[in-house]
């Protein structure tokens, strides 16, 4: 039996929010979102997954030029190249916007060319691919993971889920019918325009029995945040579109990260460590993951999310900044640290 401690390290790592732009930095005077919840998501991928599908890219519109975001796409490639390392089958899902980010993160991680798929820009083709995909893998097919991947906000009905009847109205109130179901930036500006429903393919697999979903996010807006209460979200967020932006898309485990790429990052490594192969994160350096940024900055191209410019930075955080939170997660994951431990029972 694994001692998790060391996830439980690794999750203190990626709750920092140097920028203080995210939902982490809300943490030391509310608490923690969703403590806990990588170690969870870690132990069941680990003991079950098999068929993994990785869905990633924000689009930036208004970027100079508009582009994919930097964070998402790396955290997708490392967790992928780890989930193949562990003997699981993986894809990486995007939309034409985000392509060739996408693909650029992917051929820097050294996956096959094979691992991105584009399932189509409209709901019609979305379903379809998803269904030939679940007919073809069957009971393969484990999980279904969404990293910095923009979703639509609340509705009416998704909002009778989470509320008491007394506390309806005031979502009426501050997010009016014509706000409702769009995918907004940490702006608060929808980027419907942009952002072909993906969502869907995580309402379709909480259709199926037996495929496991996980949301890795930093902002609210993300696929996954729809597990924590819209109310939550909309004191931690506490700006003027605070009460729009957050996703109604829920997941079985959500991992909240200062940096949606150090979610990524921190499920890979941990997965790693759990099936005794830590050392392939030697692999990834801290120059390595630099190359990666400046080539998808330069092929993508891809854009920093929160400068909107094309620079080989994440969140608006330094590279070196940015990175420490890596170097970080591959110390704790080749100590052999003694501590209590908390123990799994897997049931796949």
């Amino acid at each position: 039996m694994k001692n998790l401690a060391t996830i439980d390290e690794i999750d203190r790592m990626i709750r920092r929010d140097p920028a203080r732009r995210g939902l982490i930095a809300t943490e030391e005077a509310r608490g923690p979102l969703c403590p806990g919840q990588l170690a969870l998501a870690a132990v069941d991928l680990a003991d079950c997954g098999r068929f993994v599908v990785i869905v990633t890219g924000f689009f930036i519109p208004a970027a100079t030029p508009p582009a994919a975001e930097t964070d998402g796409p790396p955290g997708a490639a490392i967790l992928a190249a780890a989930l193949i390392q562990c003997g699981m089958t993986v894809k990486i899902v995007t939309d034409a916007f985000c392509r060739r980010a996408v693909e650029v993160a992917a051929r820097e991680m050294h996956l096959p060319e094979s691992t991105v798929v584009i399932p189509g820009n409209d709901m019609e083709e979305i379903e379809r691919w998803f269904r030939t995909t679940a007919a073809e893998q069957g009971s393969r097919w484990t999980h279904l993971i969404a990293i910095e991947r923009v979703g639509p906000s609340h509705t009416p009905q998704s909002i009778t889920q989470q509320l008491s009847p007394n506390q309806s109205p005031e979502f009426q109130i501050l997010v009016p019918p014509h706000e409702q179901n769009h995918n907004y930036n940490m702006r608060g500006v929808c980027i419907d325009a942009v952002t072909p429903p993906l969502h869907r393919l995580f309402e379709l697999a909480h259709e199926v029995s037996g495929i496991k979903t996980i949301g890795i996010g930093d902002g609210g807006n993300e696929i996954g945040m729809g597990s924590i209460s819209w109310q939550e979200l909309r004191l931690r967020l506490n700006n003027e579109s605070a009460a729009r932006t957050p996703c109604r898309i829920a997941t079985d485990w959500t991992i909240v990260a200062g940096v949606s790429n150090w979610g990524g990052m921190a499920l890979a490594a941990s997965i790693l460590w759990l099936k005794d192969q830590a050392t392939v994160t030697d692999a990834w350096t801290t120059r390595q993951q630099l190359q990666l940024l400046e080539r998808m900055v330069a092929e993508g191209p891809a854009v920093d999310g929160i400068t909107r410019l094309p620079e080989p930075t994440v969140d608006g955080l330094p590279f070196l900044t940015y990175i420490q939170a890596w170097e970080g997660i591959q110390r704790a994951v080749h100590s052999d640290r003694d501590s209590l431990s908390l123990g799994h029972d897997a049931t796949c």
